[in-house]
């Protein structure tokens, strides 16, 4: 063969070349492009799955924090109606030991001091504390020394611990 003749196979060459060339490695990027559809197409079906379920989660959480807020509202509406019965039962148990208060002062001395030293202390020291501070001294002082004691004590301690806001 001359070059004469190699010049006139090469193309032909070339040809059978490239034919080659693209028949081995087309096909494979036909198949690699074939799989990288499917995995892509896998994947967003994986996200379409995910965001619905996300989505059903949300709708579930919504729900719950609905359900919390609307416990929520309805026991803050209780307390407040607690609230307001137990200034009602507050002001009813003042309004009866004003009462009560009225009737140990309208008593003498000798009576207010006996009823007052029958009662448990802590109800004389109620009672005692919104009297007048001369009558107190008055009804102590016709009481029983220990028992005069012990309520004085108690009353000191009442104003320590009374609740101040």
């Amino acid at each position: 063969m001359t070059l004469k003749d190699r010049g006139r196979y090469m193309p032909i060459f070339l040809c059978s070349l490239l034919f080659f060339i693209f028949y081995n490695i087309f096909p494979v990027n036909v198949f690699a492009q074939d799989d990288l559809l499917i995995l892509i197409e896998r994947k967003q079906k994986e996200l379409t799955e995910r965001e619905e379920g996300l989505k059903k989660e949300e709708e579930r959480i919504n729900a719950i924090k609905k359900d919390v807020e609307e416990r929520i509202e309805k026991y803050t509406r209780l307390l407040n109606q607690l609230e307001e019965v137990l200034k009602k039962i507050e002001r009813i148990n003042e309004e009866k030991l004003d009462s009560l208060v009225k009737a140990y002062e309208a008593m003498t001395v000798e009576d207010a001091s006996a009823r007052l030293s029958a009662l448990d202390e802590q109800t004389a020291v109620n009672i005692l504390y919104r009297m007048k501070s001369k009558r107190v001294g008055q009804i102590i002082g016709q009481m029983d020394p220990k028992k005069a004691a012990s309520i004085t004590e108690r009353m000191s301690r009442f104003v320590k611990n009374f609740p101040t806001k």
